[in-house]
């Protein structure tokens, strides 16, 4: 459930392609950098819960969100750009996401100086669920 890109649910989020496929890879990423699933059958509520969000905002305020062991700071360089590209990898518009080629450049140290994306999410907080 949680691997499957939004334009498969909708047309609306643009047309299916191998970025389909760049969405799933994003979500996979996030679940090694953190520890956690993306989605947990267990959890009644799921939008309590949106796991994207959850690590977005653990990248922007710079928080570790892996708080089972001790890292050095470059393993925590690590997981963050790890955690960036993921981030990039699940932008909702499929046009906003990188290639295959691009991620992984991304992720080998070929492209420096990742930024933040921008919310790869419509955000439960800023627009609540009817």
């Amino acid at each position: 459930m949680g691997y499957i890109a939004p334009e498969l649910y909708s047309r609306n989020f643009g047309e299916i392609s191998y970025k389909s496929d760049v969405y799933s890879f994003g979500m996979v990423v996030l679940e090694m950098v953190s520890g956690r699933r993306s989605w947990d059958p267990s959890i009644e509520n799921q939008n309590e819960v949106y796991f994207p969000e959850w690590i977005y905002e653990k990248v922007i305020t710079e928080q570790d969100f892996i708080l089972s062991r001790e890292m050095t700071e470059e393993e925590k360089q690590m997981v963050r750009q790890l955690a960036l590209v993921a981030l990039w990898c699940i932008q909702w518009n499929p046009r906003n996401r990188p290639s295959m080629t691009k991620a992984v450049n991304m992720i080998t140290g070929r492209l420096q100086n990742i930024q933040v994306p921008p919310k790869p999410f419509v955000s439960y907080e800023s627009h609540p669920m009817p």
